[in-house]
């Protein structure tokens, strides 16, 4: 980390960060936490953090919780929410799938996102990618009826499996015909303007959640 990275995550982590190996067992307090009661946005990989901050600022009415394992992203991100004076964001470093299975209830969240997961290009290494059958399955478990999960990424045959996996979901629904048209408001990030000079278009998906 950056010395004001470093500074950051002394100042803000104990009140704003978690450890999602060190949570105690079962669900998560998000009223306490937050201090309030409010519909709870997960995002899973929130990278450097810049996307995340602005949906969190552009939104105080959601709970925002991010996810990440990359440390020196989450300071980052504490360096940002600081700047915006952001009160609706919390930071869990660790395993999605390990705080969606022990430490939060199903039907609860009020929408997901994962923006441009890591693609493992190489095809060896596909079964690595974080979208497949079973972790769609525990994710559209948890949303609450209606809730969207929105997904993003620039990579061609990743954004192939993301639609077929998430199609073959019974608890979900695409919204779109196919792809999402791309909105408005999620910002476009460094990596993704990249993405764009580098001739990879990006492709969004926003499928709902149904009732049981």
């Amino acid at each position: 980390m950056t010395v004001g990275q470093a500074r950051a995550w002394e100042r803000r982590w104990p009140e704003l960060g978690r450890l999602i190996g060190e949570l105690p067992d079962g669900p998560l307090d998000l009223a306490g936490w937050f201090g309030r009661e409010a519909p709870v946005l997960l995002e899973i990989g929130s990278g450097m953090g810049e996307t995340t901050a602005r949906l969190a600022a552009a939104a105080p009415e959601l709970n925002y919780l991010a996810v990440e394992v990359y440390q020196p992203g989450l300071a980052q991100l504490l360096l940002r929410a600081e700047a915006l004076g952001l009160a609706n964001l919390r930071l869990l470093r660790g395993d999605a799938v390990d705080l969606l299975t022990r430490h939060i209830e199903p039907g609860t969240l009020a929408g997901m996102r994962i923006f441009f997961p890591d693609p493992w290009p190489k095809k060896r290494h596909h079964k690595r990618r974080l979208v497949q059958p079973d972790f769609i399955a525990l994710a559209a478990s948890r949303l609450a009826p209606g809730a969207v999960i929105h997904l993003a990424t620039d990579w061609a045959d990743y954004a192939d499996q993301m639609l077929e996996v998430l199609s073959a979901e019974p608890r979900l629904r695409n919204q779109h015909d196919g792809w999402a048209p791309r909105p408005d408001w999620r910002p476009v990030t460094k990596f993704e303007s990249r993405a764009d000079e580098e001739g990879r278009i990006s492709r969004d998906l926003m499928f709902v959640r149904v009732t049981d």
